[in-house]
């Protein structure tokens, strides 16, 4: 009990409890911050107000106020992040993490015994048992924790990102395949007016039954290739519903009608590859992972060959025995320790399991960073090609299709082409 009583070994156990105890109280449950920081990694606005609102089916009021409108590609992504559930659902899993690293550092519970007529020769006996070993490892065990919820970040922010990255995806598709079937309508359109005058030249006599016949069939493979556009551009418009996260009254919205034009040029960073590596959050999320799984390795080592240690305050009441004093001699105080040696458990099979974990997701890590090499240089090919044959069409085969319709309404004014041709 004297031990114990000593100045110095008690200011060192009193300065391992504040510090593990400064550990639990920075963790607070609000995550706030952490969505803020979110709001910096992802460079979007106006996330921490979804963390404020109630889990109910109705979507937020923002995004049906903008879903009552015509949407453009920034605004579909603002209903997006206003609206998605499972982003909604991802942002609220960081109070997961968080949860994580506040209970990581929480000391012990002491350990309170009361015994009636215990042996000792006492009426009472009240033991307090507190295990140190676990208020020694609470402050490595917070901070072992705390890259778990640096990675939570980083993975959060990049479902953001990648949200917001299928969101235009989806938008676009949703143009196009309505261009797509507006085109497909006006030959639609063209391919009746050669049926129907087909069937007046044939029922005029001048021409064969076999003319009639191939209006007639082209017509209706028309409508079959209208319907098929009809379902693409109706499938299109369902991806982009659900990742709208629109239902009910709110599906009514409508789309700005047309795709920009093509710009003159597309300026792409010569450092590609290196400014991907860079931007990379799933690269960043993966660094906090090896940075947890070696803070763990260490707790485990220094839990592997630190012995268990409790220590235990008791007091005794009473002695019944004693007749003199007329059965009782009031308090009696008096203290221990226990110690578990580590001969047998030292965390070994733990140590190695985490040592081979880091070394997997080291692996995994070192690939991922050659796939996103590849994946940025991947496209880059594809915008530049892309950009090419839009431009293309835009610049030379539109313009040369409306002359080459010009100059067939010349020849079939002059009687030199027929009105099929014309047509077509």
């Amino acid at each position: 009990m004297s031990g114990w009583q000593s100045s110095a070994r008690l200011s060192g156990l009193v300065s391992v409890v504040l510090g593990a105890a400064s550990l639990t109280a920075c963790a607070g449950p609000s995550i706030h911050s952490d969505v803020t920081r979110v709001q910096d990694l992802s460079r979007v606005e106006h996330l921490t107000q979804l963390v404020e609102l109630e889990v109910d089916p109705v979507a937020a009021e923002d995004a049906q106020r903008l879903l009552a409108g015509t949407l453009d590609a920034d605004t579909a992504v603002r209903v997006a992040l206003l609206n998605n559930r499972e982003l909604r659902a991802t942002l609220r899993e960081l109070g997961v993490a968080r949860g994580h690293l506040m209970q990581a550092g929480v000391l012990p519970n002491p350990v309170v015994e009361l015994e009636i007529l215990p042996e000792r020769n006492s009426q009472l006996e009240l033991r307090v048992e507190w295990d140190i070993t676990s208020v020694v490892l609470a402050p490595r065990r917070a901070r072992a924790a705390e890259p778990a919820l640096l990675a939570a970040r980083y993975r959060v922010a990049g479902a953001v990102v990648d949200l917001g990255y299928r969101v235009r995806v989806a938008f676009y598709a949703v143009q196009a395949a309505q261009q797509r079937l507006g085109v497909a309508q006006r030959m639609l359109d063209t391919f009746a007016a050669g049926r129907d005058a087909a069937r007046a030249i044939f029922e005029a006599g001048n021409s064969a039954e076999l003319d009639l016949a191939s209006q007639e069939v082209a017509y209706e493979r028309a409508r079959i290739t209208v319907a098929q556009l009809e379902l693409d551009a109706a499938t299109a418009r369902e991806v982009l519903q659900r990742l709208l996260g629109a239902h009910g009254e709110d599906t009514a919205w409508t789309v700005t009608a047309e795709l920009p034009d093509v710009p003159a040029s597309v300026t792409l960073p010569d450092a590609l590859e290196t400014q991907a590596l860079q931007a990379s959050l799933e690269l960043h999320e993966t660094r906090q992972r090896l940075e947890g799984l070696a803070r763990r390795t260490g707790v485990a080592r220094v839990a592997g060959w630190l012995p268990d240690v409790a220590v235990d305050v008791h007091a005794l009441h009473g002695n019944p025995e004693d007749g003199a004093a007329g059965g009782s001699r009031g308090w009696r105080f008096g203290g221990g320790v226990s110690v578990g040696v580590p001969v047998f458990d030292q965390q070994r099979g733990t140590t190695r399991a985490l040592e081979a974990e880091f070394d997997a997701l080291m692996e995994r890590y070192y690939g991922m960073a050659v796939d996103l090499r590849s994946a940025a240089r991947d496209a880059r090919n594809r915008v530049v090609s892309a950009h090419a044959r839009a431009r293309q069409y835009q610049a030379v085969i539109v313009p040369a299709q409306a002359r080459v319709s010009a100059q067939t309404l010349l020849q079939s004014n002059a009687m030199q082409v027929g009105t099929y041709p014309l047509l077509q």
